[in-house]
């Protein structure tokens, strides 16, 4: 099993690495396979609701996020880890999941999720709420920790000396490959997904 572990840095390997970096070390002493994929530093565009990808299941701009989509199909697991920018997500990881999600939600159904952030000092947990619903939209297991998911400190040094959020990190990774293993399990004894329903939208205005 694979899980796919997403640093919505500018920074390859800041903060926000360093939190991922703790909960991917422990996924592999649960024997898990783990990946931790850069969205990079260039622009990332976002969403213009074009529509091209319900033909395809891939966004018509060839960057970053159809990689991740390509990698996405054989991930069991995600993480999505953000530094916080004015008491939210930044930016080019908004817009990069705001793309994923609308092209590739087949590939998250039934795959445990779970979001890391990376804050100095505030807004950590309005930048988590952000990330979270992402998942809740898309019918996956949401992973949790022993409080919410973050690390604090200005410099990777300082996020190795956060103890607490240290430890948050690797209960996490504990948390996710126990909850990946039992649904292998279940998955070998037979219990599939449950079917979809047709999608019914209600539109409020009429």
């Amino acid at each position: 099993m694979k899980v796919l572990l997403v640093n919505g840095s500018p920074r390859k390997s800041g903060c926000t690495y360093t939190a991922l970096k703790e909960v991917a070390d422990t996924l592999e002493k649960n024997g898990l396979e783990t990946e931790i994929f850069w969205i990079g530093n260039k622009p990332v565009a976002g969403c213009i609701a074009c529509g091209a990808c319900a033909k395809t299941g891939r966004c018509f701009r060839d960057d970053c996020v159809n990689e991740f989509l390509d990698k996405a199909e054989q991930a069991d697991g995600f993480l999505f880890g953000t530094p916080v920018h004015y008491a939210s997500a930044s930016g080019m990881i908004s817009s990069f999941m705001d793309r994923a999600f609308y092209a590739g939600s087949s590939k998250f159904r039934g795959k445990p999720g779970a979001a890391v952030v990376s804050c100095r000092r505030g807004g950590a947990s309005a930048a988590f709420d952000q990330i979270n619903k992402y998942f809740t939209i898309s019918s996956m297991p949401v992973v949790s920790s022993q409080y919410w998911n973050s690390v604090h400190g200005n410099t990777p040094d300082e996020v190795r000396q956060d103890g607490e959020g240290m430890q948050i990190m690797r209960t996490l990774g504990n948390n996710m490959a126990w909850l990946m293993k039992s649904i292998e399990a279940g998955r070998k004894a037979g219990i599939e997904l449950p079917p979809l329903e047709e999608k019914i939208r209600t539109n409020f205005i009429r």
